[in-house]
């Protein structure tokens, strides 16, 4: 874990309680990180610290499903807009009129969610690989190639087998997809361990797989345009996402922009984290 001075308590929401890192001074300019698929709070370990050092309080939850966190076992708890109000809601626990908002993956949907239809409550929004939900469908109709690489997704719709494919044998297919898709040394052995730990957790295989099945029963509805300051990081090595779908996102946004990492994969945060962290308080702070 880079940087000291992380602390860990459960804030309790008016629908569930989330389990939460949280680092940097106290009157720092708030800052929420949400993690993606298949990760928890230690999936930003490389940016907490030097965040948290540039002057932002920084909380970090486990977002519902995953890790520490409740997880409901309704399907409908894990609808886009009851993730999207739960980042409204901690907010609130804080006494957070307005917060910078930070996601990569699954938490970048979020966070797209959130400061689309919570704009001003937003400040800043970074997004690290991820798509905006809004503009998905009518991408993947237009580029089959992208259909072809969310496969997986059609996998996780089938009740049982995949929580039993993906916790056999210590988690090893998550654990073999997280290296295979990444750089080498990107996720350590020992990294590996903590997020199998998180996976091992009662309920969070079905929790984790839930925000997918939820996902496909979105009603199709054009959403608000992105009003808020955005800067979206997208490594271009990506195998689960196409770069066409950071600039058909940037296309929704008023003020934004796209910086590029060549050499950087889905996992540009644990690949790239000095260039990574450096925008990132550039932005932010």
């Amino acid at each position: 874990m880079d940087g000291a001075g992380v602390t860990f308590r459960r804030i309790a929401l008016p629908e569930l309680s989330l389990h939460v890192a949280e680092a940097g001074p106290v009157a720092g300019a708030p800052t929420i990180l949400l993690h993606g698929f298949p990760e928890f709070w230690y999936g930003w370990r490389h940016q907490i610290g030097p965040l948290a050092a540039a002057g932002l309080r920084v909380i970090a939850p486990d977002q519902r499903g995953y890790g520490l966190s409740d997880k409901p076992t309704d399907l409908a708890a894990y609808h886009l807009d009851r993730l999207a109000g739960d980042v409204i809601a901690l907010a609130d626990a804080y006494g957070f009129p307005t917060v910078r908002l930070v996601g990569h993956d699954w938490g970048g949907l979020v966070a797209w969610w959130v400061a689309s239809h919570y704009p001003d409550r937003i400040e800043r929004l970074a997004i690290l690989n991820a798509p905006h939900p809004g503009i998905v469908g009518d991408y993947m109709r237009h580029h089959p190639g992208q259909m072809l690489r969310s496969y997986y997704i059609g996998l996780f719709q089938l009740p049982g087998l995949p929580e039993r494919l993906l916790t056999a044998d210590r988690c090893r297919a998550l654990r073999r997809a997280l290296t295979i898709t990444s750089r080498p040394g990107a996720f350590a052995a020992a990294d590996l361990d903590r997020y199998v730990e998180a996976w091992r957790q009662p309920g969070a295989m079905t929790g984790m797989l839930n925000w997918y099945r939820a996902l496909v029963r979105l009603p199709r509805a054009k959403p608000p345009r992105v009003r808020v300051p955005t800067l979206i990081l997208w490594g271009r090595r990506d195998t689960a996402l196409q770069a066409g779908l950071a600039e058909a996102s940037l296309a929704v946004c008023d003020e934004g922009r796209i910086r590029w990492y060549d050499r950087a994969s889905h996992w540009l945060a644990h690949e790239e984290p000095a260039a990574v962290n450096a925008e990132l308080i550039a932005f932010l702070a």
